[in-house]
C-alpha cells in the first residue's frame, strides 16, 4: 500500500428510531431517502452512530411516554440526538424533559431535519440521485409500500390534536401521487398502502384540481385516484377513511377488482350521544344500512375499523348500544382502545369520566364479543381457494402470506404450512383449510 496515499474521509453514519403510525413511517422514509441521497450511511445501533434522529409520534399519553422515552434512550447511548416527528411540535414538552437534545423539529419538516444534520455532520458529497433505488429508501419489505397523498386534517374530533401536530389537510396532485406509485411499482412493489390523516377527504382542498399522469388528465379526487391506481396491476389496499358518503364510489372499484375489496373506517362508537360528544359523524343505524349495501355490490369487501371505549359520559347504555351495533355489522377486523386523555384535546373538558378499571372492563368484553366474530367469519372461508402474497419463508418451509383481508401489521396472516420453494413478494393460490380467531391456514392450491 502507498504510504503517501491520502485517506479517504470517514463516512459519516447517522443512526434512525421511527416510532408510530405509517403517515410517520413514509415520513422517516423521506429523510432517510434524503441522507442516503447525499452519502450519510445509516446506522444499525447508537454507539456506531454519529448522530440519532428519533421521529417521535404524540398522538396519546402512551405514544408520548414511548417518544421520550426512545429520545432518553438515544441520548444516554449516543448523547447526539435530533428530534423531529409529531411530539416534535411540542418542543417544549421535550426540551423540559431532555434539554440536551441538538433540536427539536415538527412533523413533514424534512428539510429542517437535512438543515440541522448539515450543522453537525458535514455531508459526504452533493445529492446523487444514483445512489438510491426509485422510489426512494422504504423502512418495509420490498414488495409493499404505504404511499401517503395528504397531510394534516380538517376535521375537528374531541379526542384528538392531529389537526394542531400536523396542520389542516395539504392534498398532493394527482399526477405527483400517480407517478410516485409508479416508480414504486416499477421497483418490485406488489402492494401500495394509501394512507393520510384523512384519505377521503383526499383532494379537496385542492378543489379537486386536475393533474396529470402519462400524458393524461385525472383530477384529484379520490374514486379518480384510486381507479388510475388500480391500472399498475398491483394491490391497492385504502386505509383511514372517513365514513364520507362519496365513499360508495369506491365501491364498484373494488366489485371490479380495480383496487382491493378492503376499507379500513374508524367508526369510534355507535352511540348518536357518544359520537356527538366526539365530534364524528354518522349513527349506528346509519352505517349499519350502508355497511349492508356496500356488501349487496361487493360481496368479497373486508370491512375493518376501530372504536373508543370508556369515552366520557358513556353509560353502560352507550356502550351496550356499541356492542349491539358490532352484533350486527359483523366487521372482519376491529381494533379498539381505551379512551386516553391527550393533553390539549377537548374531551379533556368533558364531565362524567369513566373510571380506568371500568374502561378496561368493557374493552376486554367488546374484544371478546369480536373474537368471535372475528373467528366466525374466517371459519367461513375454510375450503376456499384465496390468492395470497407471500411476505416471509423460514427455514422450515413455512410461509407467512397475506390475502385481500389482511393489512400488514394490523390484520391477520395466512400460515402456508407447505410453502417451501415460495419467495416473499410472490403471488400464490392457497387452498384454507382450518382457522382460528386471528389466522388462516392453509397450503399451495397451485405450484
Amino acid at each position: 500500500m502507498d504510504s503517501g496515499a491520502t485517506a479517504l474521509p470517514e463516512i459519516p453514519t447517522i443512526g434512525f428510531v421511527s416510532l408510530g403510525c405509517p403517515k410517520a413511517l413514509v415520513d422517516s422514509e423521506g429523510i432517510i431517502t434524503r441522507l442516503r441521497a447525499e452519502g450519510y450511511r445509516i446506522g444499525s445501533s447508537y454507539r456506531d452512530a454519529d448522530l440519532v434522529i428519533v421521529n417521535t409520534c404524540g398522538f396519546i399519553d402512551a405514544a408520548v411516554e414511548e417518544s421520550l422515552e426512545a429520545i432518553g434512550e438515544a441520548l444516554a447511548e449516543n448523547g447526539r440526538v435530533i428530534v423531529t416527528g409529531c411530539l416534535g411540535a411540542e418542543g417544549s414538552l421535550v426540551r423540559d424533559r431532555w434539554p440536551g437534545v441538538l433540536a427539536v423539529t415538527g412533523p413533514q419538516a424534512a428539510a429542517e431535519v437535512m438543515e440541522v444534520v448539515h450543522r453537525h455532520l458535514t455531508p459526504p458529497h452533493e445529492p446523487h440521485g444514483s445512489l438510491i433505488p426509485p422510489g426512494g429508501i422504504k423502512l418495509t419489505p420490498r414488495h409493499y409500500a404505504y404511499l401517503k397523498i395528504a397531510e394534516g386534517c380538517n376535521q375537528s374530533c374531541s379526542f384528538c390534536i392531529i389537526p394542531r401536530l400536523r396542520g389542516p389537510l395539504a392534498s398532493r396532485l394527482a399526477g405527483e401521487v400517480l407517478e410516485e406509485a409508479e416508480k414504486l411499482a416499477g421497483a418490485g412493489v406488489k402492494e401500495l398502502l394509501i394512507v393520510s390523516q384523512d384519505t377521503g377527504a383526499y383532494g379537496v382542498d385542492l378543489n379537486y384540481r386536475t393533474g396529470f399522469w402519462n400524458g393524461r388528465p385525472v383530477k384529484s379526487r379520490l374514486a379518480d385516484l384510486a381507479r388510475a391506481l388500480g391500472e399498475l396491476g398491483i394491490w391497492i389496499r385504502l386505509h383511514y377513511l372517513y365514513p364520507y358518503p362519496h365513499l360508495d364510489q369506491l365501491l364498484p372499484l373494488m366489485a371490479e377488482g380495480r383496487i382491493l375489496p378492503y376499507l379500513d373506517i374508524p367508526l369510534q362508537h355507535a352511540s348518536p350521544a357518544i359520537l356527538k360528544a366526539m365530534r364524528r359523524p354518522a349513527s349506528g343505524e346509519r352505517m349499519l344500512r350502508r355497511l349492508e349495501q356496500w356488501r349487496a355490490i361487493c360481496p368479497e369487501i373486508t370491512l375493518r375499523s376501530s372504536f373508543i371505549v370508556g369515552f366520557p359520559g358513556e353509560s353502560e347504555k352507550e356502550f351496550q348500544t356499541l356492542l349491539d351495533f358490532l352484533q350486527e355489522a359483523q366487521l372482519d377486523r376491529v381494533g379498539a382502545f381505551a379512551y386516553s386523555a391527550v393533553e390539549g384535546a377537548a374531551a379533556n373538558h368533558l364531565p362524567d369520566p369513566v373510571p380506568e378499571e371500568l374502561k378496561q372492563e368493557r374493552l376486554e368484553r367488546l374484544m371478546a364479543l369480536q373474537a368471535e366474530i372475528s373467528a366466525a367469519r374466517l371459519a367461513a372461508k375454510v375450503g376456499r381457494t384465496l390468492t395470497v402474497l407471500v411476505d416471509e419463508v423460514d427455514e422450515t418451509g413455512s410461509a407467512i402470506a397475506r390475502s385481500s383481508a389482511d393489512a400488514p401489521e394490523i390484520d391477520g396472516v395466512v400460515r402456508i404450512e407447505d410453502g417451501g420453494g415460495l419467495s416473499a413478494g410472490e403471488f400464490v393460490e392457497v387452498e384454507i383449510t382450518a382457522s382460528d380467531e386471528h389466522d388462516l391456514f392453509g397450503r399451495v392450491a397451485v405450484r
